[in-house]
């Protein structure tokens, strides 16, 4: 019995490390601090120089599997919560307006977000294809005049990124508003009268109270 349950304590020690590294990888792209040594890292994960080598290279490595994991976090999220969503209009805009709010709800993800900048928008993870996917399929769908969807989505990156931007520099701004009026002028942006955009904006957002109890 010993033998059999040696292997799946051995994975799970493994998953907690990998897991101690990217979270401080993570930590540190929050603070925009990449050029450390890997006993920093290390140290900041609590763990052994020796444990960083058997789950990456080099911490290069390391940071692109960090930006790459926060941004799959939280576009697997918008897919969760945008799955019973036929409106591909009202997708696109309710992952927005939760994502403009999740520079306040989830601050150090915010800014590991930030940090990458215009790369976000020609990542093949997380936001951007989930964003590009929505966008193009308005457009079939006749929801939105867009000439060039490449465009369309380094617009909506742009304007998120200024967001998040705009809010950590004013904590005292309202998130949610400024989030609604962003993805509003966005609507106008892509074709849809003032009327229909507002009333998207206004639809009801999932309780992200209850999300962030699911999500951790």
């Amino acid at each position: 019995m010993a033998e059999r349950t040696a292997p799946g304590r051995v994975d799970r020690r493994r998953a907690r490390t990998r897991t101690a590294l990217v979270e401080a990888a993570q930590r540190l792209l929050a603070e925009g601090r990449t050029d450390v040594p890997i006993l920093e890292i290390t140290e900041l994960a609590d763990i052994g120089v020796g444990s960083f080598y058997n789950h990456f290279d080099s911490k290069e490595e390391l940071f692109r599997v960090a930006v790459a994991e926060a941004l799959e976090w939280w576009g697997s999220l918008m897919d969760r919560l945008t799955a019973d969503i036929d409106d591909p209009a009202v997708a696109f805009t309710q992952s927005f307006r939760m994502t403009g709010r999740l520079h306040r709800r989830h601050p150090e993800l915010s800014r590991v977000l930030l940090n990458q900048g215009l790369e976000l928008a020609r990542s093949e993870r997380g936001l951007a294809p989930r964003a590009f996917q929505d966008i193009r399929t308005a457009v079939d769908a006749g929801r939105f005049e867009v000439e060039d969807l490449d465009l369309a989505l380094t617009m909506t990156a742009a304007a998120m990124l200024a967001l998040g931007s705009l809010l950590h520099a004013q904590p005292d701004r309202d998130d949610a508003k400024s989030a609604d009026l962003v993805a509003l002028g966005l609507l106008r942006q892509f074709g849809l009268p003032a009327d229909e955009a507002a009333r998207i904006c206004a639809l009801d957002l999932p309780d992200l109270d209850v999300v962030d109890t699911l999500v951790g």
